[in-house]
């Protein structure tokens, strides 16, 4: 299955040098611009900026965690609508329930596998 996104802004949002490197290479791969960034705080500047398609967004981050940063990209109309992705290490059902209230669409445990990526990429965004 050949995956194009040409012309899709995917941000991802992750503390994680690596997990940010390896989605971004996947991405671009498959035609996506990608913006990353390392917290909420940098991501809610960056996201005013580049109004991106689709939000992977990491739960455990400093700062600014997934939960808080979702939420207020959600509560904020010119972005409600944006399919917001949680990216968690964690697979607990309370973890996905509260990702469900802030507003996230999708939830993904890591490591994520680059089909897992592009399938929830297709459902939002084709």
């Amino acid at each position: 299955m050949e995956n194009n996104f040409e012309g899709l802004k995917v941000m991802v949002i992750d503390d994680s040098k690596t997990i940010r490197r390896t989605a971004e290479t996947l991405l671009q791969k498959a035609g996506c611009e990608v913006v990353t960034a390392v917290d909420g705080f940098d991501a809610l500047a960056k996201i005013v900026d580049t109004n991106p398609d689709l939000i992977f967004i990491d739960i455990m981050m400093p700062r600014l965690d997934g939960y808080q940063t979702c939420a207020v990209i959600k509560n904020n109309p010119a972005y409600a609508s944006k399919p917001v992705i949680m990216l968690s290490s964690k697979d607990g059902l309370f973890d996905k329930a509260r990702g469900r209230i802030v507003g996230s669409d999708e939830y993904l445990t890591k490591p994520f596998s680059r089909d897992e990526l592009f399938e929830a990429i297709n459902h939002y965004c084709q």
